[in-house]
């Protein structure tokens, strides 16, 4: 058993990205292993997945193992063909070039994720039964002090404005990461509270269920 306090942890958007290189298979594996020619990338980097895999498509995922033409994809158990048809994951990555800190965070909740369910009831039964269908969107929030000249502020109001997705990265005191993907939106108006910090609303909502990695 152990317990843990977020204090210390660092939170950053995706500030660069490289060219969208061309994925021509992955396999079903634990760890999948994606092929394409001549990628370039090294063990360590991130990239954002575009994928037949609904479940792999939107996520932010470290690269493992390389040779010249494949790479692993840490963290990812695609072996379940029901899951991850096979020769289904064609697509592309883009590698991750630089990560900017959203500095100056006061708090962070997080909202939806909630697992939904279907009731039913046979005509024979004297009781209800449900299965579950779908989670409803997921998204966090970051109450952040106000100050228009920190770069994780500019990068955050530049999100919000040109609409594209960002990887967002939150390590952890104890080394881990979690590693997410959404749309990034500002709450440009500050918090006008008595003797309260003057503090700006940054929403993630999230395109994909987020990647851990230990260390």
């Amino acid at each position: 058993m152990a317990v843990s306090v977020p204090n210390g942890a660092l939170v950053a958007i995706a500030s660069g990205y490289g060219g969208n290189l061309t994925v021509s298979a992955i396999t079903n594996a634990s760890p999948a292993s994606a092929t394409s020619t001549a990628h370039g990338l090294a063990l360590g980097d991130f990239v954002e997945v575009t994928s037949g895999w609904s479940r792999l498509t939107g996520k932010v995922v470290r690269v493992g193992a390389v040779t010249a033409n494949n790479f692993e994809l840490e963290g990812i158990d695609a072996t379940s063909t029901s899951v991850y048809p096979a020769a289904g994951g064609i697509g592309s990555v883009r590698k991750i070039t630089g990560f900017t800190q959203l500095a100056q965070i006061l708090s962070s909740t997080s909202s939806g994720g909630e697992q939904q369910f279907v009731n039913y009831q046979f005509l024979e039964s004297d009781a209800e039964k449900r299965i579950p269908t779908f989670k409803s969107a997921f998204g966090i929030s970051f109450s952040v002090a106000d100050d228009a000249t920190q770069a994780g502020y500019v990068l955050a109001s530049t999100a919000n404005d040109d609409r594209l997705p960002r990887a967002i990265r939150i390590t952890l005191p104890s080394g881990s990461k979690l590693i997410y993907n959404g749309y990034i939106s500002l709450n440009k108006t500050p918090s006008l509270s008595v003797n309260q910090i003057m503090a700006v609303e940054v929403t993630i909502s999230l395109l994909n269920e987020p990647v851990r990695y230990a260390t």
